[in-house]
């Protein structure tokens, strides 16, 4: 039996308004920030496949919202708490050896509503559909936080 996701608003039979859901995924400014240019103009920039590892069991999301539509917390606070997807996308990006805004993403979601409304329950990693883990991911940004001081 196929039925909508859970707690969203039905739109049309199986279509739900996800409309906040890539709000707050959009909030975590999914996306390559560089504070200085490449050193070698026009050529990528190299990874370690030791940092390319790091990044396993979070690029595989398919922003599908079966973690976030899971989530107590995000059922109770779905304005306020970014949820499992948007918080799994923001320590892809601030575990990228890439990207050079680690510490300004860490600020961005250091909030009492956005990230730490996460309890550890885990529905999220049992409903996704990947075999991803986003609570881990979640504990990852608590203790980067926690060894940063903030």
């Amino acid at each position: 039996m196929f039925t909508p996701l859970p707690r969203m608003f039905v739109i049309k039979d199986l279509v739900v308004d996800m409309t906040n859901f890539y709000n707050q995924y959009k909030s975590i400014e999914p996306w390559l920030k560089r504070k200085n240019p490449p050193p070698t103009a026009g050529k990528e920039i190299l990874q370690s496949k030791k940092d390319r590892v790091k990044l396993d069991g979070m690029y595989e999301c398919i922003l599908c919202a079966c973690c976030s539509t899971s989530c107590p917390s995000y059922w109770w606070n779905p304005e306020s708490y970014l949820g499992p997807a948007a918080l799994l996308h923001a320590n892809r990006w601030i575990s990228d050896s890439h990207d050079e805004y680690t510490k300004e993403r860490l600020e961005t979601i250091n909030d009492e509503f956005k990230l730490y409304r996460c309890h550890a329950i885990l529905n999220c990693a049992r409903d996704c559909p990947k075999g991803l883990n986003p609570g881990k991911q979640i504990t990852h940004i608590k203790q980067l936080k926690l060894i940063g001081g903030s």
